[in-house]
């Protein structure tokens, strides 16, 4: 149930976080994809719902949408170490749709709504010592995010909203032939928070932006099936984890109204996941207490993210490219075989083919390389990677394909 809810956290976190490691998705839409998410100061279709509601004040008029449908495969993870410990988790496929849609200007006002699901998660191992942490984690959720705009002046606007975030997940693990338990789970949670955006153009061709989501707290609930020595008893069970908060500072430049650069500065303050502790309906029989109900310590760390994005505008078609430089929250000493997670560089790049005056369309591809991670022996406290080991081949391909029609 532990690792379940880890899992959650990781995956939720995604759901207004700006990638900061741990498999996240941050990229929701066709630009922000082809761009490696260096969209935050620069950003020019509906889904400026999303990555800045303040600059819909400065966007052409009109009613605005933008919809995109992304593949994402995380490919087979590596872990080795001598035999029967190794293994190896299966490759994983997962569909993400995005919706944007921007209004026409009420004075000075604008309003907005985007539908994202930022961050599923399956991961499955059929190894047996990774079966008895792992054997599936998948994770769904999506966001709600109303947002509005407030022009102060031809300069300078604000905008903010609300963040309706829905999770459901599911986790199995099965000590096979090794222990005699296993365990099934599922939950889900509906939780808020909140958004805020500014977006100030000194000059016609600098725009410098900043954003924040704040920190939620997921009160999962749900069942938790649990056995030892062949006997199940289901149980309710309830945490609170921490969704941390976010920041975004953002600057970008344009030249000739035909190259725009942007450089994204991004602060994800994951050091509010402390430790993992759950609740039960009732106690446990003594014999599960150290395997189910102990407290776990995270001891997760702040971590920074650096974007560089260049766009383009090459006729009626405008290209993009981006580069990353992505940390990961999780310490060695509290890593697992469900979020096996590293530092990462990340590649994109993109095109969008204006088809006419209301409707243009595009591909983009993105490349998360994950860091080999050698662990010394003696450092984790997961009882198979304390032995040392390495985390090898980890990678993330997308491919999005996205819409946007005006009116």
């Amino acid at each position: 149930m532990k690792e379940w809810t880890k899992a959650a956290i990781v995956i939720l976190a995604a759901t207004g976080v700006a990638s900061a490691g741990a498999y996240k998705l941050p990229e929701q839409s066709l630009n922000s994809m082809a761009l490696g998410a260096a969209y935050v100061a620069h950003t020019t279709e509906a889904d400026s719902a999303y990555f800045n509601p303040a600059n819909m004040a400065f966007l052409r008029e009109g009613h605005l949408i933008d919809a995109a449908a992304t593949l994402v495969h995380l490919s087979s993870i590596s872990y080795r170490l001598i035999p029967p410990y190794s293994g190896e988790s299966e490759d994983e496929n997962i569909f993400v749709p995005t919706l944007h849609y921007v209004s026409e200007s009420i004075g000075d006002f604008r309003w907005g709504v985007s539908i994202v699901a930022p961050g599923g998660l399956s991961r499955k191992w059929e190894s047996p010592y990774q079966r008895l942490y792992a054997e599936e984690f998948t994770l769904e959720n999506i966001e709600l995010n109303p947002v509005f705009s407030y022009k102060l002046n031809d300069n300078f606007a604000v905008g903010g909203g609300l963040r309706v975030v829905y999770s459901k997940g599911t986790v199995r693990s099965n000590g096979g032939t090794i222990a005699p338990i296993a365990r099934e789970m599922k939950g889900d949670t509906v939780e808020f928070g909140y958004n805020v955006a500014l977006s100030y153009r000194p000059t016609e061709d600098i725009v410098l932006a900043a954003t924040y989501r704040s920190k939620i707290d997921l009160d999962e609930e749900g069942h938790a099936d649990l056995s030892f020595m062949g006997m199940t008893q289901r149980y309710g069970a309830d945490v609170s984890v921490p969704l941390p908060a976010a920041l975004n500072i953002a600057l970008s430049k344009t030249w000739d109204k035909t190259f725009t650069l942007e450089f994204v500065y991004e602060r994800t303050y994951w050091s509010a996941y402390k430790a993992l502790d759950f609740n039960y309906d009732t106690a446990l029989p003594a014999p599960l207490v150290p395997i189910f109900d102990a407290p776990l310590d995270r001891s997760w760390k702040d971590t920074d993210t650096f974007r560089i994005g260049a766009t383009a505008e090459l006729g009626k078609i405008t290209a993009m490219f981006g580069f990353a430089i992505d940390e990961t929250p999780v310490p060695i000493r509290t890593i697992g075989f469900e979020l096996p997670d590293s530092d990462a560089k990340i590649f994109s790049m993109g095109f969008r083919y204006r088809q006419s005056e209301h409707l243009s369309w595009g591909l983009a591809f993105l490349y998360d390389d994950k860091e080999s991670l050698t662990l010394p022996a003696g450092v984790a406290e997961n009882k198979v990677l304390h032995n040392g080991g390495s985390f090898d081949d980890a990678a993330a391909y997308l491919i999005t394909f996205g819409i946007s029609y005006e009116y």
